[in-house]
């Protein structure tokens, strides 16, 4: 498929609409407390980060290697996403964050092409980001995380 300079849905150039990069890479842990030390051996570099975003009731720590990001997630509460992700899988990957310009443009991009979003518009994520997510179903039972620099 060929894409035109602008694409007139959005009234904006496409690099608004398109994925820039990996953000991060997001980690189900149980215990930020010994998961942290853990990472801070196997990475070499100490976490720059902690974290609670309270509309996710999770406890976050991130860690810079390179130009990529880790992120741990510990849930804040027993029933929680994350509680459940790992009760049911594991601790492990949970998700992939994919940097955008424009989340709004991109949101839109993506319900176009029938992906299912599993919020409305843009919410507060961790480390100064909007985030949305998409529903892993649409997405190779991969969760799927968009993420922007909040202005």
């Amino acid at each position: 498929m060929t894409w035109p300079a602008d694409f007139p849905a959005f009234g904006k150039s496409l690099s608004y609409i398109f994925m820039q990069k990996i953000e991060h890479i997001g980690i189900a842990v149980k215990n930020l407390e010994e998961a942290i030390p853990r990472f801070e051996k196997l990475l070499n570099t100490p976490c720059y980060k902690t974290e609670t975003v309270e509309t996710e009731k999770v406890n976050t720590a991130f860690f810079q290697t390179g130009p990529n990001k880790v992120e741990l997630l510990e849930s804040t509460v027993p029933d929680g996403i994350i509680a459940r992700f790992i009760e049911k899988k594991g601790e492990g990957l949970h998700h992939i964050a994919f940097e955008v310009a424009d989340i709004d443009a991109a949101m839109e991009r993506l319900k176009q092409e029938g992906f299912v979003l599993l919020n409305d518009k843009p919410k507060e994520g961790a480390d100064n980001k909007l985030i949305c997510f998409l529903h892993p179903k649409h997405t190779n039972s991969t969760l799927i995380e968009l993420c922007m620099e909040k202005p």
